[in-house]
């Protein structure tokens, strides 16, 4: 008895989601699991080397530079080997998508162009009072 479907979509779905719903725990070779010392010294450097990813995207934070996504690959880098990194990941995903379906919603969408287009007129207009009132002078270089 064939229970495949015929429509298209199904496979990719069923696919994805078994993707999507791997198994939890390390992805070490198995080599390094088999051996007790030689995993939990893998696992050491997992943890080290995804602190060490996580520092630099903490201090990238108030600085230029893409801190929260540096951040994010030290967690796939713990991820890799701790289930509660797993499940975060898993968890962050799923609430970026949510994010990315909501702001693609159009009447979202059409809610933050007004918004925005309102804060630019406001921005705009107290920019040209300024400059009406004071010229090009900076706010700390105005003698009144």
């Amino acid at each position: 008895m064939n229970t495949a479907s015929d429509e298209p979509g199904e496979i990719a779905v069923a696919a994805s989601e078994a993707k999507a719903e791997r198994e939890l725990g390390s992805r070490a070779p198995e080599f390094i699991k088999t051996r007790k010392a030689l995993h939990l010294s893998w696992q050491v450097g997992v943890f080290v080397a995804g602190l060490a990813v996580v520092a630099v995207g903490v201090v990238l934070l108030p600085l230029p530079g893409p801190g929260w996504l540096v951040i994010f690959a030290g967690l796939a880098l713990w991820a890799t080997e701790f289930v509660w990194a797993q499940l975060v990941l898993r968890w962050t995903k799923r609430k970026v998508t949510e994010a990315a379906q909501r702001a693609l919603d159009p009447r979202v969408r059409r809610r933050n162009v007004v918004l925005t287009t309102v804060g630019v007129t406001i921005v705009a207009v107290l920019a040209g009072v300024y400059v009406w009132r004071f010229g090009a002078a900076m706010p700390w270089n105005i003698e009144e």
